[in-house]
């Protein structure tokens, strides 16, 4: 039943804004969990993307927001962090189950920073080709007021704050942030933990990318890092690279079947994956669906 409802929330959330109505009762009882990582760092889950918090003198600096339902919820957990005003929201990406919000918190004075990818497709409407969804342009107050094209910096709270910009990965907009003093890294939908993830072609990405991406992360990264996935339980190195094997198996695979020439339901036919089902078949995207988007990425049909 949960994974019913998380993948109703991203058919009509994360791809159709102000779609929300019908899911006000799934909003009334969402709780939003507090996990504290370090003693000014934290993660927060509700319904959507992964929050990153961390706070200090200076203030808060946020990694996502979720949907906007939930704004008031989440003002509220961290009000049990911190008394200071939340000054940034980071976004990893453009999907609405994470940027939502956006618009509560800056209408608070908030500041949106985002890729410039990240950006334009907010502004703009989109199509999910995945799903088959059309996705309208974001209000003006919810888009990004900095943006960067590369990597960019923050300094704040005695730490230093690495935004890298994961190329063509689960978006074309993608950021991971990396709290290097505190060893925490937040991967944003470059990683879900636990789970077969969901790869927007649509919007720019390919496992191409996530595969190049997720191994630019683990070289950076060592045992002792905590990993705060998009979506999933906080995680670490080793459980990154497993989730890394699976990702290069489902490509090579994929090509393979691809360059033979071979159709996508011998694909789904094959035991493709079969040594990854037991950890990662009970998220919300099941194994056929994941393997028919890689299919249509990489085939382009």
């Amino acid at each position: 039943m949960a994974n019913k409802i998380i993948l109703g929330l991203i058919l009509l959330m994360v791809v159709v804004p102000n779609a929300f109505i019908s899911y006000a009762d799934e909003f009334e009882s969402v709780v939003i969990k507090t996990i504290k990582i370090t003693d000014n760092v934290y993660m927060l889950q509700g319904r959507g993307g992964n929050i990153g918090v961390i706070a200090g003198e200076d203030g808060v600096l946020m990694i996502d927001d979720q949907f906007a339902p939930l704004s008031d919820k989440i003002k509220t957990a961290i009000s049990n962090i911190s008394d200071r005003p939340i000054r940034f929201v980071i976004n990893t990406h453009w999907h609405r189950d994470h940027s939502e919000g956006n618009e509560n918190f800056a209408r608070a004075g908030t500041i949106i920073v985002a890729h410039e990818n990240t950006r334009k497709r907010m502004n703009t409407e989109q199509f999910v080709k995945a799903f088959n969804k059309k996705v309208l342009p974001s209000p003006k107050e919810a888009l990004p007021v900095v943006t960067f094209s590369s990597d960019i910096k923050f300094h704040i709270n005695g730490e230093e704050i690495e935004v890298i910009h994961i190329q063509n990965a689960h978006t074309d907009g993608n950021a991971v942030i990396y709290f290097k003093n505190s060893n925490v890294i937040h991967m944003g939908d470059t990683y879900f933990a636990g789970k077969y993830p969901f790869i927007d072609y649509s919007s720019g990405g390919g496992i191409t990318g996530v595969v190049a991406g997720l191994q630019k992360v683990f070289a950076m990264i060592d045992d002792d890092t905590k990993i705060i996935p998009g979506h999933g339980n906080l995680s670490n190195k080793q459980e990154l690279g497993i989730y890394l094997d699976m990702l290069r198996d489902a490509k090579s695979g994929t090509e393979k079947f691809v360059k033979e020439g071979k159709t996508l339901q011998e694909l789904l036919d094959s035991d493709l994956l079969k040594n990854h089902e037991q950890r990662f078949g009970q998220g919300f995207l099941k194994r056929d669906k994941f393997l028919s988007i890689v299919y249509a990425g990489i085939s382009g049909n």
